[in-house]
């Protein structure tokens, strides 16, 4: 997830009392797990959440009611985006089972002839990673391969 940092920056100077007012909830948080982050957040310092356009009314989450009515909207985002991932989940085996899903070729695996080569010839693993145009995580894996 990309910093914000004029979220971050808002997020800290709240003090006990303020209200942070978005005007959407989709405009504040990226998942559910970042919305209850930001909330906690806010609730940590003693502020509150005001969402301005929550199907045409506002949520404040200084009274018991916009507290009640926020979390029934997070356990609604969380459960459609459950739902969503079970239905991805499925076309995925759907298209394997059919032939049309692939994935993603390994590119990593496929120099480990090249990284075997270069490590008998004490190249440093940080020219190997960069000439190889591979992640340190895979050079590492591949080196844990060889060495098994």
């Amino acid at each position: 997830m990309a910093e914000r940092e004029q979220l971050e920056a808002a997020l800290s100077i709240l003090r006990d009392g303020d209200k942070f007012v978005t005007t959407k909830l989709d405009r504040l948080a990226r998942s559910v797990q970042h919305l209850g982050q930001i909330i906690e957040c806010i609730n940590s310092v003693g502020a509150s959440l005001v969402i301005l356009d929550m199907g045409g009314t506002a949520v404040d989450t200084s009274n018991p009611t916009g507290k009640l009515i926020l979390n029934a909207m997070s356990s609604v985002a969380q459960f459609e985006r459950g739902m969503m991932l079970e239905r991805q989940r499925e076309g995925i085996a759907k298209a394997k089972a059919e032939g049309k899903y692939k994935g993603r070729k390994p590119n990593a695996r496929a120099k480990t002839d090249m990284i075997k080569l270069a490590l008998d010839q004490s190249v440093s693993k940080a020219q190997i990673f960069r000439d190889l145009q591979i992640s340190k995580t895979s050079l590492y894996r591949i080196i844990s391969v060889l060495r098994a």
